[in-house]
């Protein structure tokens, strides 16, 4: 499935002042993308409330459809914000990024927080705090009794997950971030969010009704969440990923090696702002998303260092844990025969 192309592997931390060299944004090229999304996002919105009020269902679908895939990037453009990427300015990308997060009713603070928490303790196996699925390893969960498994099989059962995920990260946790509530920058974050959300939602009400909140706004935002999770499900769910104790833990290696390169179509990464080349991403995180690519054609090594395809992707969804032993992430019932052939073994 995965395929790492470096052998023998380079040390990740050599590719640092090499991705450097690409950490820095254009301006007009900024403009662009930003200009290349939110006409659009407008443009379907508002053909979406037309034909919804003028009872063309058929054109309302595929609009809502649309409209939630532009959520989807422009979410991926909040996500660069919070890295420093879109601008030279930290103040520009702020700004920029609690004007998106109302949108894509995310709030920036919280978001940028909690990424970072992930960016910086992912693949660790003594720091599985927020910001990532919570992977288990073997022998915590076969320690584990019959109710804490089976609440931990509905947590990675996909549709679970791909179901109630989007719906719990978007409409509740970051309604109410509790985790992060002791701290007022992120209470202020949150609650500034909400109250411009219920601004932009009670003008839409008061002009359109109830039907433009639950016929586009709600299926809209939802379908850019189900995106969402299931490209970073991806991310760092599958074969080849890597997970350490603290003392074998390198935050670099754990970046390009334990994140993977997810190939799409070319229209998937426009929409997606190229995350799935994650790997380079992880590593560098000030490269703006448009300037992935240059990475991959300048570096083809890279492009070849855990590479998914969409069909191996669908595949992701059986592994559920990881086996320290092994070195790989395994599925439920190759866990239950290692408990099975250890209360077999002889007692030495």
């Amino acid at each position: 499935m995965s395929d790492t192309a470096v052998n023998p592997r380079r040390p990740a931390r050599e590719w640092v002042p090499i991705l450097k060299e690409y950490r820095e944004p254009s301006l007009a090229r900024s403009i662009w993308e930003l200009t290349t999304t939110f006409v659009p996002y407008v443009t379907l919105w508002t053909i979406a409330w037309w034909s919804l009020a003028a009872g063309l269902y058929w054109v309302t679908v595929p609009a809502v459809i649309l409209t939630g895939m532009l959520m989807m990037r422009m979410f991926a453009i909040q996500h660069d914000t919070g890295h420093g990427a879109i601008f030279k300015s930290w103040a520009a990308n702020r700004w920029l990024g609690r004007c998106l997060g109302v949108i894509c009713i995310a709030p920036a603070a919280v978001w940028a927080k909690k990424h970072d928490v992930h960016h910086a303790t992912h693949g660790n196996l003594d720091r599985r705090e927020m910001g990532d699925l919570l992977t288990l390893t073997v022998a915590e969960y076969n320690a584990k009794g019959p109710f804490a498994k089976s609440l931990y099989r509905l947590y990675r059962n996909p549709y679970f997950l791909l179901a109630f995920g989007p719906f719990y990260s978007f409409f509740l946790e970051y309604r109410l971030p509790v985790r992060l509530m002791k701290h007022r920058e992120y209470w202020i974050s949150a609650m500034g969010t909400n109250l411009s959300i219920a601004i932009v939602l009670s003008t839409i009400y008061y002009f359109g009704g109830w039907g433009p909140i639950l016929y586009i706004f709600v299926p809209s935002t939802l379908i850019g969440a189900f995106c969402g999770v299931w490209v970073f499900y991806i991310q760092h769910q599958f074969e080849g990923v890597e997970w350490d104790h603290q003392g074998n833990w390198s935050v670099h290696d754990s970046a390009l090696y334990g994140s993977s390169y997810y190939v799409l179509p070319g229209w998937l990464n426009w929409f997606s702002c190229n995350v799935g080349i994650h790997h380079v991403h992880h590593l560098y995180s000030r490269i703006a998303f448009y300037r992935l690519p240059e990475v991959l054609r300048d570096h083809p090594e890279l492009a070849g260092t855990n590479r998914v395809t969409f069909r191996d992707s669908l595949k992701c969804m059986k592994l559920k844990l990881w086996d320290e032993d092994t070195r790989r992430m395994v599925g439920f019932a190759e866990a239950d025969a290692k408990a099975v052939q250890g209360a077999l073994a002889p007692a030495e």
